[in-house]
């Protein structure tokens, strides 16, 4: 069985809450750019400008091409932001780099809209990083096998955020 560096496990987090805030706010009338105000800005993760990280805070969708409208970009989304609406599938994508300077994080998810949030229909657990083997295993531990359709519910930190914001009291995500 492999490991993952306390690099790449910080990375990997980081990255998953990122997406997981995006997902939390996917619902019809929402729109693209409300989304990715969700996303760090390119300086943040060590890019000179938005078109730079071009595609690492990323979005699209999926359909009968692999790169789609709706964009969720904070380089187009800001100046062109789009609707989403019920039926919508797509993919959210989000990137970090690990503090080692070497590694970095990688997590896309498949979205499908319904009438009142989204539904994750991606179906291989990615709410920890894979290390190795079979059965999988995470850098925390065992991989579940069955997996919450709500990706962001399966992450208990973001879900006690959630909580917490829907009974209005003030939160930081980490």
């Amino acid at each position: 069985m492999g490991s993952a560096s306390p690099a790449l496990v910080d990375a990997y987090k980081r990255c998953r809450d990122i997406l997981d805030h995006a997902i939390s706010l996917i619902r019809p009338g929402t729109t693209t750019a409300e989304v990715v105000e969700v996303f760090p800005k390119a300086q943040e993760f060590g890019f000179p400008d938005e078109e730079a990280a071009f595609a690492l805070q990323y979005g699209h969708g999926v359909g009968l091409s692999s790169w789609e409208k709706p964009i969720f970009s904070r380089l187009v989304s800001f100046d062109y932001p789009e609707t989403i609406e019920p039926g919508m599938v797509f993919a959210l994508e989000t990137f970090w780099p690990a503090s080692d300077g070497w590694q970095a994080a990688r997590i896309e998810e498949q979205l499908v809209v319904t009438a009142d949030g989204c539904e994750v229909i991606t179906r291989f657990p990615a709410e920890e990083l894979l290390v190795s083997g079979n059965p999988h295993a995470t850098a925390g531990g065992p991989l579940p096998g069955i997996r919450e359709t709500q990706s962001h519910l399966n992450n208990p930190s973001f879900a006690d955020f959630v909580a917490a914001s829907a009974r209005g009291e003030a939160v930081h995500a980490d």
